[in-house]
């Protein structure tokens, strides 16, 4: 048996005269860029995040990066993060000219340790970026009130955590604005780049939708200069078509993730948690495994046909991008842990039971 890391193919085949309906209609009106089918999508996204507005944006990284500027900040300012996300969350920071601090993860949960947080704050830090890393809420309350008590911008990198639930309320409104990746293997991807930003500011979005078109809300009136960055029609009619079957994908990933935990009980590795109040919806299954065996275990299963990945084998601080920065993995011994146990299993709503049992079986086969 093979079992893919993610089958996107699977997908399509399901609703494949749904997307190519939708694709057709695009192409016959020529509405590439604007019109109703991004007006379309940035309403149904909106209201599906329970928020009030949703600008698309090109990318996840552009979302980070345009609400930062949005939100004034720049040159001499400081930005708090976890250390374990993927670059785009540091980079974007970087691109909008500030610099990034990074806080060590809770190692239950793998987000950004509460505990950890105000310690990094300085006279400096003007936001927070907290990471629903693999689809699984952050310590939000936590988070929102340290922010308030230093009077600090929060917002959302909810990148992997489409329709995640955090105690009843939908990820994308739970801090100032809040930024999606619509990158093909999210929970809701596209069939290439997309992104999006979700707030309750009215003056928020404005900004965020001025400065993502050339900082004008006009066709020849630029009140600022923004950047090009803009979810096109094609990708957003197929966001739409998508966002109809999300919360059934939602609650099949987690159908996925028990049937995980019940077949890789006492198998030696150490299966996610999900906080109380939380509804996790597992962008990805990441198990912690013996560092020692890691590798080797890898090899086994795709020696079986299976398909894995590790999120993410290098911490942020210690990439060379951020070499500058002088830390050591001592610095965030937490998160350098985890970079040496995780392992990712195969996890998309199309995978079956069979599937799953063939993935436990081979691990427990390694096991011994």
């Amino acid at each position: 048996m093979n079992v893919p890391f993610v089958d996107l193919k699977s997908q399509y085949a399901s609703i494949r005269t749904e997307i190519d309906r939708a694709i057709s209609q695009v192409l016959e009106e020529t509405a590439f860029v604007g019109g109703r089918f991004l007006e379309g999508f940035e309403k149904s996204f909106a209201e599906f995040c329970t928020a009030k507005h949703c600008v698309g944006v090109g990318n996840g990284t552009d979302a980070i990066f345009i609400v930062l500027k949005s939100l004034g900040v720049g040159a001499g300012d400081e930005v708090i993060t976890a250390a374990n996300s993927f670059i785009a969350t540091s980079e974007a920071v970087t691109m909008a000219g500030a610099r990034v601090v990074f806080v060590d993860i809770d190692p239950s949960t793998f987000n950004l340790d509460v505990s950890k947080l105000e310690e990094k704050i300085t006279s400096r830090t003007r936001a927070i970026i907290p990471v629903h890393l693999y689809g699984h809420p952050a310590e939000m309350n936590s988070v929102r009130e340290i922010a308030k008590r230093h009077g600090l911008k929060v917002i959302e990198d909810a990148a992997q955590a489409h329709g995640a639930l955090y105690h009843g309320k939908k990820v994308g409104t739970l801090g100032d604005a809040a930024c999606f990746s619509f990158y093909p293997g999210k929970n809701l991807g596209a069939y290439g780049d997309g992104g999006a930003i979700v707030t309750d500011d009215e003056q928020t979005a404005l900004k965020a939708r001025m400065f993502a078109n050339h900082g004008r809300v006009a066709k020849y009136d630029h009140e600022f200069e923004g950047v090009n960055s803009r979810l096109d029609s094609l990708q957003a009619a197929i966001l739409s078509t998508k966002l109809l079957h999300l919360e059934e994908w939602c609650e099949k990933r987690r159908s996925n993730a028990r049937l995980y935990k019940e077949h890789l009980r006492d198998s030696g590795l150490v299966t996610p948690e999900e906080m109380d109040g939380v509804r996790a919806v597992y962008h990805l299954y990441v198990v912690r495994v013996d560092s020692q065996k890691r590798s080797s275990l890898q090899e086994h299963l795709k020696s079986r046909g299976i398909g894995t990945g590790i999120h993410y084998p290098i911490t942020l601080p210690n990439l060379k991008a951020y070499r500058h920065l002088g830390h050591s993995g001592d610095d965030f011994p937490e998160a350098t842990r985890a970079s040496q146990e995780i392992l990712s299993l195969p996890m998309f709503p199309e995978l079956t039971e069979d599937q799953i049992v063939y993935v436990c079986n081979a691990i427990r086969e390694f096991q011994g």
